[in-house]
């Protein structure tokens, strides 16, 4: 078994481990490619065969994984209409990411 954690940010939850890169919403908006992230809310931490699960986060528990670039997600087309009205409203949406590696969890 591995050392992983679940961490919950902008409103996901991610399954994350040590060296793993993953794309989360980017909530804070200046992090340049190097700066540190971390992930506060803790759900559960799992360390070989010692598992804690919070009610709700885990406390004392923090997991720290550094930047390294600030991406845009693909563009999704958001079409609204009104059958027989006609009103058609087609408008275009991209995310912001950033991409990240995960360092440590601490525990």
């Amino acid at each position: 078994m591995s050392d992983f954690a679940i961490v919950e940010h902008g409103g996901k939850q991610y399954r994350v481990a040590p060296g793993d890169e993953l794309l989360v919403e980017r909530t804070e908006p200046d992090l340049k490619r190097g700066d540190n992230l971390l992930f506060e809310r803790v759900m559960l931490v799992s360390q070989g065969k010692d598992v804690r699960v919070g009610s709700p986060i885990v406390d004392g528990a923090l997991v720290k994984a550094q930047v390294l670039a600030a991406v845009r997600g693909d563009k999704l087309i958001v079409f609204k209409k009104k059958r027989r009205k006609g009103y058609k409203k087609t408008q275009g949406h991209r995310q912001n990411y950033y991409r990240v590696r995960v360092d440590t969890i601490e525990a």
